[in-house]
């Protein structure tokens, strides 16, 4: 079980400890607003990567660090159990536990702006523009950040406010969006989002087309590069995600038997695989995907990671995350990646053997190109 005041007096400790950075780029100074407290791999590289970004562009940005007790304890009841209701077992609660201080002592070191409360008044001095996103910013069904009013500029209209990559995740009604979040969206000088599911909602809503960005990690990949690669082993390909359905459980595990390659699980158990890493922390995460020969996943970020790498890529579609993979899929012309349980085992073969096609990789450059134009636009209207 859960020590909340052990956990909360290390988790004061290490924050306490990490950098606090001041903004000092001679007025092209920015802050950016997202989930970047999150024990989630993805969370975690999405904020890394859009500030040394911003940073490369010479813009000084920093992470705006708010903090809420209520979140943090849900953050950390979700890592000690991801797969609730089904119990984690005693075995593996001290590897969570430190998977999750390792996340604690990599968000210290990011560039953080002086922390505030989520819940009371924002005070961002200084920091003439704000960018919101990436991440599922906008999910009002996201089951403790969903309808945070931060995330939709609340007291920071005295900011140039604009997004990049912002997703409204498995959030699809914009009948919803009526009244109070359409007219904050409006406060927004420009918008740009991640997935087609959000593009739709924000021309629904707003009646303006949003345009379509890469994520982060794909957009700023060289912080991810840097770490370099896990230590030579033999053949492996990773699996990150949890609550893989059974077909696909057996599918993989099949294919991996038969090729002699064997199966690294990231960040949370799965039986199926023949080895785990569940206190893997930010690093071990990229480095064991460098490494490998492909990735397995039905996460949104296990799919972009493999791009970033060039990995061979088997994605499977979960409910919370259908929109995500299914529009990165059809983005970036990665279809034939996604495995349904009518698919032959010929199909996951494929998906594992090869590498994205230059198809793939010219339309990520595409993409990439058009990101960059529109950040160009949103830091030269800024300054």
């Amino acid at each position: 079980m859960l020590d909340q005041n052990r956990f909360a007096g290390h988790v004061h400790a290490l924050n306490t400890a990490g950098n606090s950075f001041i903004a000092d780029g001679g007025g092209r100074q920015a802050g950016v607003l997202t989930f970047h407290g999150c024990i989630n791999y993805g969370s975690y590289w999405q904020a890394r990567c859009l500030v040394e970004g911003l940073r490369s562009m010479n813009v000084d940005a920093v992470l705006l660090n708010h903090k809420s007790k209520r979140i943090d304890f849900a953050e950390w009841r979700c890592a000690f159990r991801p797969e609730l209701p089904i119990a984690t077992s005693a075995e593996d609660y001290p590897l969570y536990r430190e998977k999750i201080r390792k996340f604690l002592d990599a968000v210290s070191r990011l560039p953080l702006s002086a922390p505030f409360a989520l819940e009371g008044p924002v005070v961002v001095e200084d920091i003439p523009l704000v960018i919101v996103g990436s991440d599922e910013v906008w999910n009002l069904h996201h089951p403790w950040y969903g309808g945070r009013n931060l995330f939709f500029g609340e007291g920071l209209q005295q900011h140039l406010l604009s997004s990049y990559a912002a997703s409204f995740g498995n959030f699809s009604s914009p009948g919803q969006l009526n009244g109070y979040w359409v007219d904050r969206l409006r406060d927004f000088s420009r918008i740009s989002v991640r997935d087609m599911n959000s593009q739709r909602l924000i021309g629904e809503a707003l009646g303006i087309e949003a345009e379509l960005v890469l994520d982060p990690c794909l957009q700023f990949p060289q912080a991810i590069l840097d770490v370099g690669k896990e230590a030579s082993i033999p053949p492996y390909v990773t699996v990150y995600g949890h609550s893989f359905p059974a077909w696909f459980q057996k599918m993989v595990r099949n294919w991996a038997d038969a090729n002699n390659t064997s199966l690294i699980s990231i960040g949370y158990r799965n039986g199926w695989a023949h080895e785990h890493r569940i206190d893997a922390g930010p690093v071990d995460f990229a480095r064991l995907i460098g490494g490998a020969s492909g990735v397995v996943t039905n996460f949104f970020h296990g799919c972009v990671f493999s791009l970033v790498n060039g990995k061979p890529l088997a994605c499977v579609l979960s409910d919370y995350r259908s929109n995500k993979l299914s529009d990165l899929a059809a983005m970036v012309g990665i279809e034939d990646s996604v495995i349904s349980e009518s698919s032959p085992s010929s199909h996951l073969n494929v998906a594992l053997m090869e590498a994205p096609a230059p198809d793939v990789i010219r339309r990520i450059e595409i993409l990439r190109h058009n990101s960059s134009t529109f950040l160009n636009h949103v830091v030269e209207q800024a300054f």
